[in-house]
């Protein structure tokens, strides 16, 4: 997720890796330690002697959820711009002091959220921790930057329009949501990148970068007194600037469709799925489990029964992506454009399996292991620590959401997969995206 929703989702839909779940493993936020400062920004911080390194991530709610057709993409159009300079260095400048502190640093903006993250050699925490200040407090946001990065923008929708995977899963997206913010590529469009102006910017900019709104999260060899006193010397001053328009977003309604698009590749994509549940919902970790057994790595049933067995495809997986708002589970395959029909058909009969039959406890209990080792597994470095810390307070589920949402999955019965493969799979929206066929 934290690459952008969009662009990470067909990456992280390859990964095959089985990992187990550590023995005795903790859940390993129970060291942060959370500071409201009085302008209202939330500092977590989470004390980790075992590598000295340090991760820094500044999130903040501001992404696609809150934009419109028209402006779509200006919140990672503007962090692209906001890197290319502050009031003190020019965006070289920059690069190369992170370069010197053993780290790196980068900024984007996603669906629920955006934002900076950095990590560096934890001698170095003072100096990158500033450095993210001067980040998100004093960017130039140079009108001739915003000119620039249209332009390189306007080239990666390009090349995301000519990648078949990704331009299957942006047609999924805006199929499946239709007049919901989620439909809408975080990377915009050409027609909203030409109207996003240097004025257009600076006061999203300005409404969204606000205290209240931002979350500041470090990990790593660090004392967590120490950063709370630096992070409310660098970010403790109140904001003058406009709050940013909260707008009620009517729920998506399922709509079934099911679209043919044309396009040259090797491979057709098919990607069936349907509306889910969001992050904090009681079907939440049912739907993680359901995915985990469609699509858990070499043991999942597309990949056993679609790839080993049949021969249809050469990708075969399923996903679940847990937001704000309701997600989507999403089953994905690459095969021969020859074979796309039977492929497409095999896969609606894995679903039908689903609906109608309980799973084994066998496979209940492997896809149990699987998700939360996977899970474990993400979570042992400090930028991915930092990062979930952050995501978890911008989503509102709080810090303890780890070891609850380990318990819900345990929790989780065949019964359980059964009522929410009935429930999130029977209203499908399906693309098949690919070259024509000779008939």
């Amino acid at each position: 997720m934290s690459g952008g929703r969009r662009a990470a989702v067909a990456v992280a839909l390859l990964a095959m890796l089985a990992a187990p779940w550590p023995a005795g493993a903790q859940a390993p936020d129970d060291r942060a330690r959370v500071t409201r400062l009085d302008n209202g920004l939330t500092v977590i911080v989470r004390e980790n002697p075992v590598a000295p390194v340090v991760a820094v991530a500044l999130l903040l709610r501001m992404g696609s959820r809150w934009e419109t057709p028209a402006n779509a993409g200006i919140s990672n159009f503007t962090h692209a711009v906001m890197v290319k300079g502050t009031s003190k260095h020019t965006g070289g400048e920059l690069a190369d002091a992170v370069a010197l502190l053993g780290g790196k640093i980068s900024a984007a903006g996603d669906v629920d959220y955006s934002g900076i993250q950095g990590t560096a050699l934890a001698r170095f925490w003072r100096e990158l921790l500033d450095i993210t200040a001067e980040l998100a407090l004093t960017p130039t946001l140079a009108p001739a930057e915003v000119d620039r990065e249209r332009d390189w923008l306007r080239s990666r929708l390009q090349r995301r329009r000519d990648n078949a995977p990704a331009r299957a899963f942006d047609e999924y997206y805006a199929a499946l949501y239709g007049a919901h913010p989620y439909a809408l590529s975080n990377l915009g469009t050409v027609e909203s990148l030409g109207r996003i102006d240097h004025a257009a910017i600076v006061a999203w900019y300005r409404a969204f970068y606000r205290p209240e709104r931002m979350t500041l999260t470090v990990s790593g060899q660090v004392s967590a007194a120490e950063v709370v006193a630096e992070a409310r010397r660098l970010f403790g001053a109140p904001s003058a600037a406009t709050p940013a328009p909260e707008r009620a977003i009517p729920p998506p309604s399922p709509s079934g469709r099911r679209l043919m698009i044309e396009q040259p590749a090797q491979q057709t994509q098919i990607l069936v799925g349907g509306l889910a549940p969001a992050l904090d919902h009681p079907d939440h970790a049912a739907v993680k489990v359901l995915a985990t057994v469609l699509g858990g790595g070499m043991a999942g049933r597309l990949f056993a029964e679609l790839r080993d067995k049949s021969a249809l495809a050469y990708t075969a997986t399923a996903y679940y992506e847990p937001v704000h708002e309701p997600g989507t589970i999403v089953l994905y395959l690459g095969t021969m454009p020859e074979n796309a029909a039977r492929a497409e058909q095999a896969l609606l009969g894995e679903v039908r399996r689903m609906r109608d039959a309980p799973v084994s406890a066998e496979e209940l209990a492997r896809a149990k292991g699987y998700l939360l080792g996977r899970y474990a597994m993400d979570r042992r470095t400090n930028e991915r620590l930092a990062w979930y810390l952050g995501f978890y307070e911008v989503e509102g589920v709080g810090l303890a959401y780890p070891d609850r949402y380990r318990r819900q999955v345990e929790a989780v019965t065949s019964a359980d997969v059964q009522r929410v493969a009935r429930t999130y799979l029977a209203t499908l929206t399906t693309i098949v995206l690919g070259p024509r066929v000779a008939r």
